[in-house]
């Protein structure tokens, strides 16, 4: 918060809360509890808090009263200490919402059909909270979304309890607040984007650098208080919109990347250019060079979906975001790539597409995770069964994929043995999951696609082997 000449002074409203904050006696809410919002609501149990999560699917809510865990990399054994020591409970009651003193949103900000931001994840949920919201509390959103929705939309929504908020600028150096405030607000309100990266083992979540950004003094110092207490750093930018707006720049950084690197792997291929070799030898420079690396498309829930989110803004100040558009285009159209190559692969064998086996290595968007959320490999299921393939899976992290949003497929991943690749007219390798033995995929299939370099390191039989 800062004593100095010019700095914020607290009210005694975000005063008390943050001394709460600082002892570890508030209570922490977290709603949505997926990939973003579970590990968060585990990490303010394990940072001394009160935690309680809210999810409106029965299913979570029972596995996790019983320690149990339904996502991959984090363990069961993390729910159950936590939960057994009644420092983290689950909940579908949105009535216990009135108790806390910190409530963090985190729910899906999709696109909808049209690629325009689907927001009714994050209205309905505020709509909820403003039911029940209480004087002195603090609302946080970290679902990435466009700049604007802070204190335009949640903001509006949030005042129909009566209560108000009122947005006011603020200057800081990224830890004090300078800020001349009227009325306290008699609630706070921030934007905090999430910065998970489900199966990193190099970074831990608190200790990636929390942004911060209030929609006046007093909540941006309220937020900083409460992340203080959870992870190792934060960092506090002047407005809630700077912050969502660092989120979008953070992906669409990676999506333009991503999707230049896709079209020079194009290019390669044409000019009989190995794009692997060029990224090592590239990367060898120990400055003005990131790698980024070619795939099928992109995945997740971040860097197809965000960029969007700033596209269709843009529109309103009538500004074309052509680097963004451009990269999307490329990104999109890779899946359709994959697939064309695998036709023409087959082709050069004496086989059409229509009527053979396919057998797609890897569900989730990437390797080592269990999370399928936009990955390139549905959209390639798809068109390999539109254009007549016979389509199988396996994947170790996704055991089925049923009904989702887009796509209904009712298929089970199938065992990895010697007659299952027999089985199949070719092996699609979408994502290279570390637990898969490339060797005997690569020694048993008659045809080998591959979209991510898996079978780099497989010395024989690199006739069978297609890179794309």
């Amino acid at each position: 918060m800062g004593t100095g000449k010019g700095q914020f002074t607290p009210g005694t409203r975000v005063a008390g809360l943050c001394s709460k904050f600082q002892d570890r006696t508030a209570r922490v809410g977290v709603i949505g509890l997926g990939y973003v919002g579970l590990p968060l609501a585990l990490l303010c149990a394990k940072a001394g808090f009160q935690a309680t999560g809210f999810d409106i699917d029965p299913r979570k809510i029972e596995m996790l009263r019983k320690g149990e865990s339904y996502i991959h990399h984090i363990p069961a054994a993390s729910i159950a200490e936590e939960v057994e020591k009644n420092c983290f409970q689950a909940t579908n009651d949105f009535n216990r919402l009135k108790a806390m003193d910190a409530i963090i949103i985190c729910v899906p900000t999709p696109l909808d059909k049209h690629r325009e931001p689907d927001l009714s994840f994050v209205l309905n949920t505020a709509e909820a909270v403003s039911a029940h919201l209480q004087t002195g509390q603090l609302i946080v959103l970290e679902s990435t979304t466009y700049p604007g929705t802070t204190d335009e939309e949640m903001l509006a929504i949030l005042e129909k309890s009566g209560l108000k908020c009122p947005a006011s600028s603020y200057t800081t150096d990224g830890v004090t607040v300078t800020a001349s405030e009227g009325v306290e607000p008699e609630f706070f309100l921030a934007f905090s984007p999430e910065r998970e990266d489900p199966g990193n083992k190099q970074f831990q979540t608190r200790q990636v650098f929390k942004i911060i950004g209030g929609v006046n003094g007093s909540s941006a110092v309220a937020a900083q208080a409460l992340y203080q207490s959870i992870f190792e750093h934060t960092f506090m930018v002047s407005s809630s919109r700077t912050a969502e707006m660092t989120k979008l720049l953070e992906n669409i950084y990676r999506s333009v990347n991503i999707a230049l690197v896709n079209e020079l792997k194009l290019l390669c291929m044409r000019m009989g250019i190995d794009i692997w070799e060029v990224i090592a030898a590239a990367k060898t420079k120990p400055f003005g060079f990131n790698a980024f690396y070619p795939g099928p498309g992109l995945g997740g829930h971040c860097i197809p979906v965000d960029p969007f989110y700033l596209t269709w803004k843009a529109r309103e100040y009538e500004f074309p975001t052509r680097f963004i558009e451009l990269a999307g285009e490329i990104n999109t159209a890779m899946p359709h790539h994959v697939v064309n190559h695998v036709a023409a692969a087959m082709g050069e064998r004496g086989k059409t597409l229509n009527g053979s086996r396919v057998l797609v290595l890897g569900a989730a968007y990437k390797k080592d995770i269990d999370d399928v959320r936009e990955s390139p490999a549905l959209k390639i299921i798809e068109l390999l069964g539109v254009h007549g393939a016979l389509v199988d899976y396996h994947d170790p992290f996704v055991p089925r994929l049923g009904k989702m949003r887009k796509y209904d497929f009712g298929l089970q991943s199938i065992p990895l043995t010697v007659e299952t690749l027999r089985a199949h007219d070719c092996a699609l390798i979408v994502t290279d999951h570390s637990t898969v033995d490339y060797d005997l995929v690569v020694t048993e299939s008659p045809l080998v696609v591959d979209t991510r370099n898996a079978t780099a390191r497989v010395a024989h039989h690199r006739d069978k082997i297609v890179r794309c």
